[in-house]
């Protein structure tokens, strides 16, 4: 349940003593006075979101605190020679569940923003400001930007810290992850150990960087997200359906129906957690927004969604057919219907939306999944006549979905190299999950006999990042290791 008070609760835990010697003024907390130093009150600093609403001129700030009481509010200026300007009250959410100590999540529109321009932004506890930091707001329509993409990354290794300082020395606009945000549950202890220092540091350093706090992510959901749904086990699972802002626009969908399966809780760890989510639960599974000249599609693969569907197919359709003013189309979900690791090389099942995608005028689809890279060739499928593939059961009790085979013919663009011929016909579908989890596949990198025929290119002995260019008439796509070697590149151009 949300709403706005004036007292919040919210306890002091991390002194702030030493926390400001030599932090950069982009992403510092405010010391407050020697004579009145504080612990902090921060159980995650503040980042940024792109909200229920997305849009060039405003942003969310989301920031966690813990159980006792403060009055909070947000200012932004937009120059450093400007007032600071009081934002609305900050909405918050207390999530309350087993096995964790409670706190607020609270959430603050940062409005009146100069689209793609630089601002700061600060915090206020009891009229005293205790952080500062800058940011820089969304792209407009007529503004170039540029996106990083990575998957299956918090999982608390050297690899995924490395590829979160590419990340930040690549300066994007956004960022997307492409699902498996956390491993192994999507709890809210793996969140608190493996993300929030990774990406929201307060200073750059090989544990992690203030990416987070500057820059706009948005996610996809992956099986390691939200495919779990035993909360009698977990009760700090699903917590995706607490920590992000995101649009509210997909399919509405209830438990036990063809989006949302059904949770297992009892009747406490259900309206905790009910309590927690809020509206998010369970739409923000699938979603569409506008950033810059891009319409983005984001869609639940887990396979446990029936996408053969039609409720759920006419959806992306149109979807896809309302955003004919943008001038690229690009979706995300998490499991990729064209791959040719032998790992997860069975869960064919996004594949039945090959056909919308390609009558969407899709430009580029970026999945997760297997922690590797691979990038089709410009491609266009249609499946077996009549044929919705074949459903795959498993699990120990035989009803566990694991995915689908899903039969058809290709057909290639063998002409594209994206360079001198970099108009595409078909769709490119790009696996970008080589974000810190242990890479898949590696025997394969240099076995192109192993590889499906869609596959242009297939990179799974080294973590890597995708780091693509958005302009009115091309979108220049690199992908690049930890210590920025390109090992793939592409144009599509209009």
């Amino acid at each position: 349940m949300k709403h706005t008070p004036f007292l919040l609760n919210l306890s002091i835990a991390l002194s702030l003593s030493g926390l400001f010697t030599g932090l950069p003024a982009a992403a510092q907390a405010v010391s407050p006075p020697a004579s009145s130093a504080i612990n902090s009150p921060f159980v995650v600093k503040p980042y940024l979101q792109i909200g229920r609403q997305p849009g060039p001129t405003h942003l969310q700030l989301m920031w966690h605190t813990a159980d006792e009481s403060a009055a909070w509010s947000a200012q932004v200026r937009l120059t450093p020679k400007q007032e600071w300007v009081n934002m609305d009250a900050p909405q918050s959410t207390r999530v309350a569940v087993a096995g964790v100590a409670p706190r607020w999540l609270l959430n603050s529109a940062l409005r009146n923003l100069e689209p793609g321009k630089r601002f700061e932004y600060r915090l206020m506890r009891n009229g005293q400001p205790v952080f500062q930091s800058e940011a820089q707001a969304p792209k407009a329509a007529n503004q170039n930007y540029r996106f990083v993409a990575f998957g299956d990354v918090g999982a608390g290794t050297p690899e995924q810290k490395q590829m979160a300082h590419r990340a930040w020395l690549s300066k994007p606009d956004v960022v997307v992850v492409p699902g498996d945000i956390v491993y192994e549950y999507g709890l809210m202890t793996e969140y608190d150990k493996n993300f929030w220092p990774t990406y929201n540091a307060d200073t750059v350093t090989a544990q992690g960087v203030p990416l987070m706090r500057q820059i706009p992510m948005f996610t996809v959901p992956g099986n390691h997200d939200i495919d779990n749904r035993d909360l009698n086990r977990f009760p700090d699972g699903l917590s995706y359906y607490f920590f992000w802002d995101q649009p509210l626009n997909g399919p509405l969908g209830v438990e036990g129906g063809p989006i949302v399966p059904k949770l297992m809780a009892n009747e406490t760890n259900r309206r905790n957690f009910l309590a927690a989510a809020g509206e998010a639960y369970p739409r923000m599974a699938n979603y569409s927004f506008d950033y810059g000249n891009t319409h983005w599609t984001v869609l639940d693969s887990n396979p446990y969604v029936d996408w053969t569907n039609k409720e759920l197919q006419d959806w992306v359709a149109k979807d896809l057919a309302n955003a004919k003013d943008a001038t690229w189309h690009i979706v995300s979900f998490h499991h990729p219907g064209f791959n040719s690791s032998n790992e997860h090389l069975e869960q064919q099942h996004m594949r039945l939306l090959a056909p919308i995608f390609e009558a969407g005028k899709v430009d580029l689809v970026l999945n997760g999944h297997l922690h590797n890279y691979q990038r089709s060739y410009p491609m266009t499928f249609k499946s077996s006549k009549g044929r919705n593939g074949t459903l795959l059961i498993g699990g120990r009790d035989g009803t566990v979905i694991r995915g689908r085979v899903v039969n058809g013919r290709w057909t290639l663009d063998k002409k594209f190299d994206g360079t001198t011929q970099t108009q595409p016909k078909g769709v490119i579908y790009v696996v970008t999950g080589a974000g810190g989890k242990e890479l898949y596949d590696v025997d394969q990198h240099d076995a192109p006999d192993s590889w499906q025929p869609f596959t242009h290119t297939f990179v799974s002995n080294v973590h890597s990042l995708t780091v693509v260019d958005v302009s009115e008439k091309a979108l220049k796509v690199q992908q690049v290791t930890a210590d920025g070697r390109e090992v793939d590149a592409f144009t599509i151009s209009k």
